[in-house]
């Protein structure tokens, strides 16, 4: 009851589009997918801690990792958002969930009372059979965490780097998520985005939302002449 109770109470919403079959696993990822999908499965791992850089799918994978379970058996609570809030308010309870997914943990690292109810709300998770998957820019050990203890939980389970996508993975990403969307989106058109677009994913996949809503309006697809009329480029 607890927490469906702080999942009414949050102010956390999952975007739509944030789902596994919705992320480009590259062959660096390779062994996420599996490791994530079977996470709640007897043999699943306890704890799943991801680090990377802004752009590098974090949150998308968090977020996936509650869509792919029914309402009220998975919770995700970004961090740096809820860090104003008192730690015991967020985390009273959820232990009882399936699955709890921490994002953007490097938000409280340093904060006394964040840290230490994470490490008493971790040790309920584990003793409850609560899996949890946490993500930060950086690994544990690199964390400004104060309390030793908490850094060494941190590091109990697999730790998983994803790495910040090149120019060339995100390509691959402009194209993979079009065709998701059910556009063509031919190589030519996604370098002539890539080469005039703000470097970040957040803003390519904003882009791309963009271009598929004026297609489908104007039943148009997505050449380059298109593109710099609708973009202003």
């Amino acid at each position: 009851m607890a927490a469906d109770l702080a999942q009414l109470a949050l102010p956390v919403h999952l975007r739509d589009d944030a789902t596994i079959d919705n992320f480009l696993f590259s062959d660096a990822l390779g062994p996420l997918r599996p490791m994530l999908e079977n996470q709640l499965g007897p043999d699943g791992e306890p704890s799943i801690f991801l680090h990377g850089q802004p752009g590098s799918g974090r949150s998308h994978l968090l977020q996936a990792a509650c869509h792919a379970l029914p309402s009220g058996h998975a919770l995700y609570l970004p961090l740096d958002q809820l860090c104003v809030m008192a730690p015991d308010q967020v985390l009273d309870g959820v232990e009882a969930l399936s699955r709890v997914c921490l994002d953007n943990f490097h938000a409280v690292a340093g904060a006394p009372d964040w840290e230490l109810e994470l490490f008493n709300f971790i040790n309920r998770a584990r003793e409850r059979g609560c899996r949890l998957l946490i993500s930060a820019e950086a690994a544990p050990r690199q964390l400004p965490i104060t309390l030793p203890d908490l850094a060494s939980r941190l590091s109990w389970g697999v730790v998983f780097q994803l790495p910040a996508p090149a120019d060339p993975d995100k390509l691959a990403i402009l194209k993979f998520r079009a065709a998701r969307r059910g556009l063509l989106l031919e190589d030519e058109a996604a370098r002539y985005i890539l080469s005039r677009a703000p470097r970040s994913m957040s803003a390519l996949m904003g882009i791309l939302e963009q271009l598929d809503r004026d297609s489908m309006a104007l039943q148009r697809t997505l050449t380059i002449p298109f593109i710099k009329d609708r973009l202003g480029w």
